[in-house]
């Protein structure tokens, strides 16, 4: 906890139709302690999502930007980015449940301690299943990261929309950064299935999944660089 007062840290929190969980999960950032400023991007909600957050600024020390128009996540995170004064970065979804004090914790203890660049962590409600195999964790939305580290893809993260975890984990990868991952026990994501009716949670799905693809193919360059590193990394040991 020391190491943390040494710190300054901004959790940057997008919603986009968040009504139900939001107001729990800024309760829990605003009480956690952990951070020195709380960044909330609204991306063009159209149901209560910007009046509980003005609501809450009544009682806690928000920073809430709010766009008239949905703009995408990765523009929503690029923003909070750009408005963030700390040095350690963390993001956090808003569509949350369970959310605690210890998860921050996990989160930035391993940056504090020189042994990751970036941490990701996998909501995780029953520690009996097993999430090694798991091909959706690095498209996690909870994550610790230094924010001089991002800077360098800012304009490519605004583009990027749900492909924003994609294109920050092909850069990391691509230039050898050190990224782990923590299981945040009692941590619940809903899915799209419990948010919305069933039509418009595959519509989601599927817009995501494209837009996902896309950011993967328009970023061959770092691809390639991954690639080149993996195959000298067998040379050397070869």
């Amino acid at each position: 906890m020391e190491k943390i007062k040494d710190n300054k840290i901004s959790v940057i929190l997008c919603a986009y139709n968040e009504e139900k969980s939001i107001e729990n999960v800024i309760f829990s950032l605003a009480n956690s302690n952990v951070f020195d400023e709380i960044i909330v991007v609204n991306d063009g909600s159209t149901d209560n999502t910007r009046k509980i957050i003005e609501s809450l600024k009544e009682k806690f020390d928000i920073i809430d930007i709010h766009f008239p128009k949905n703009k995408g996540k990765g523009y929503a995170m690029a923003t909070g980015i750009e408005k963030a004064n700390a040095e350690i970065i963390v993001f956090c979804d808003a569509d949350l449940s369970g959310l605690k004090k210890e998860h921050f914790l996990q989160l930035v203890e391993p940056l504090l301690d020189n042994r990751a660049d970036m941490v990701l962590g996998q909501p995780i409600v029953n520690f009996s299943i097993d999430y090694t195999y798991n091909p959706l964790k690095l498209l996690t939305g909870e994550r610790a990261l230094y924010k001089k580290d991002i800077l360098p893809i800012l304009e490519k993260i605004k583009t990027s929309r749900f492909g924003v975890e994609t294109i920050i984990n092909l850069y990391y990868k691509a230039h050898k950064k050190r990224v782990e991952m923590v299981l945040l026990s009692g941590l619940k994501h809903f899915i799209k299935f419990e948010k919305a009716n069933r039509l418009q949670a595959m519509k989601q799905y599927l817009q995501a999944g494209h837009q996902i693809t896309f950011t993967t193919v328009n970023n061959y360059g770092l691809i390639s660089k991954i690639v080149k590193n993996k195959f000298n990394k067998i040379l050397i040991e070869n």
